[in-house]
């Protein structure tokens, strides 16, 4: 297991063809393992580039803290 942290923010089309964002909380436990919790957004967008704008927007996340799929 890698024990890197993961992207905060992720970008990934749904089975409706529309854009989603999970919004990703990295913690690590005593061994030094990170525990990541995820809560994906009740917003969709039409384009990938919607959703990194929102992202960008309302969590002033930069270019590095979006992963998409």
């Amino acid at each position: 297991m890698s024990r890197t942290a993961v992207r905060p923010y992720l970008v990934a089309k749904d089975e409706e063809g529309r854009f989603r964002v999970t919004v990703r909380v990295t913690r690590f436990n005593s061994q030094g393992y990170p525990l990541v919790t995820s809560t994906l957004l009740d917003e969709h967008f039409a384009t990938a580039t919607l959703a990194r704008n929102h992202v960008y927007t309302q969590y002033r996340a930069t270019a590095a803290d979006i992963a998409t799929s």
